[in-house]
């Protein structure tokens, strides 16, 4: 399975946006529940916005109203709008095209991208 490559990651104000894409190759895309984690230092990797197959959407508390998980299954590809970020959606931000038990990325990693919002 080929790494998936995220991307759109950067430095921004709190309130400010960004978003976030990540494209895959060598899966059957449009079958995998799919999703985006981060992780800060020292801290475990946590799932932050799914969606399945079907695009039905899940988020964590954190982010509820504020992040958008959306998906393209023609061009292999798979976004997340962040809005109204705060100080402490700093983190390396990784997604994950097939996730499993609804929380469990068992497909390949790839390098993260950087998320930094600042006071």
């Amino acid at each position: 399975q080929v790494q998936p490559v995220e991307s759109g990651g950067g430095l921004v104000q709190a309130g400010g946006s960004l978003r976030l894409s990540c494209a895959a190759s060598g899966i059957i895309f449009r079958l995998n529940a799919m999703g985006w984690y981060r992780q800060t230092p020292g801290k475990q990797r946590e799932l932050v916005a799914l969606i399945t197959s079907s695009g039905s959407t899940n988020y964590a508390e954190s982010v509820k109203g504020r992040f958008t998980i959306s998906r393209d299954n023609a061009k292999n590809t798979m976004s997340l709008q962040m809005n109204s970020l705060k100080p402490e959606d700093t983190a390396v931000y990784y997604c994950n095209t097939d996730i499993r038990g609804g929380r469990y990325g068992v497909g390949s990693w790839g390098q993260g991208t950087q998320v930094t919002v600042s006071s």
